[in-house]
Formats: structure tokens, C-alpha cells, sequence
């Protein structure tokens, strides 16, 4: 099994969802560290601070209130020092535009929120291994 150290940062407005994420990542077999946010506008704060620790991978939730995925995405690519970040967005709902407008901005994957616990699980260990290998050849979507 590869061992993986990843430092992840997860933006979403619902302390649940936030909560399950957290529980589904920290159950997975790597060494994880997760920093949650609220809010894209602290996300990017978070981001931007003087030798701040840059995360390994950015998990968005698409609908926020104060700045959504969209837009931390927006800032995220614009900015030299956060442009490489890999950067997951996810949502309850699936939109084929608004899928590819997210990967032509720069968005590595995109996540359907999942029904069940292990299934959130499965999710996002593959999205997590397919950025840590980089495999170029791994579907944007995960469903």
C-alpha cells in the first residue's frame, strides 16, 4: 500500500458535510491533515498568509455563500504562488457545462456527493490517489 502524507484544505459552508468529509478522510489508511473553512473568503485568507504550509489538495464545495468554488477556483489559478495546488470540486448536483467551464478554469476533478458514507470513502481515496500519481489518463468526474 503507498504510504501517503497529505495536508488538505476543505471549504464548505455545511458543518456536516464538512464533518462527514473530515470522518471519510481521516478513515482513509494515510497520514492526513485536514484544515477546514467555512467560507471561500477565509479559504483564501488561509491561502494567502505569510508562510502559510500550502496544502497538497484543495477541496471545494461549488455552492457557498460570500464566495463559491467558482470563485476561490478564479483566485486560486490566478495566483503564481497557488496555481499548481491540485483542486477537487464537488457538489450535490451535476451540470455538464458547469463541469467543463470548472476543468477549463483549472479544476483537477469534480465529486458528486455520494449517498453513503463508504461510498464517500471509496470517492475520495481514488481522487486522492489519482492526484498523487498523476495520472494524467483519470477521469475528471468521480461518481
Amino acid at each position: 500500500m503507498k504510504h501517503l502524507t497529505l495536508s488538505l484544505f476543505l471549504a464548505d459552508d455545511d458543518q456536516d458535510d464538512r464533518m462527514l468529509f473530515q470522518e471519510a478522510l481521516l478513515n482513509l489508511p494515510y497520514d492526513i491533515k485536514v484544515r477546514n473553512f467555512d467560507n471561500g473568503v477565509d479559504l483564501m485568507a488561509a491561502l494567502l498568509e505569510y508562510e502559510v504550509v500550502l496544502p497538497n489538495i484543495i477541496f471545494l464545495d461549488l455552492n457557498m455563500p460570500l464566495m463559491n468554488g467558482e470563485e476561490c477556483l478564479d483566485d486560486i489559478k490566478n495566483e503564481a504562488s497557488l496555481a499548481t495546488i491540485p483542486i477537487v470540486i464537488y457538489s450535490s448536483y451535476i451540470d455538464n457545462d458547469k463541469i467543463a467551464l470548472l476543468q477549463e478554469k483549472g479544476a483537477d476533478r469534480f465529486l458528486q456527493k455520494p449517498n453513503t458514507f463508504p461510498h464517500l470513502q471509496l470517492m475520495l481515496e481514488q481522487v486522492i490517489l489519482s492526484i498523487t500519481a498523476m495520472d494524467v489518463n483519470e477521469n475528471f468526474i468521480a461518481s
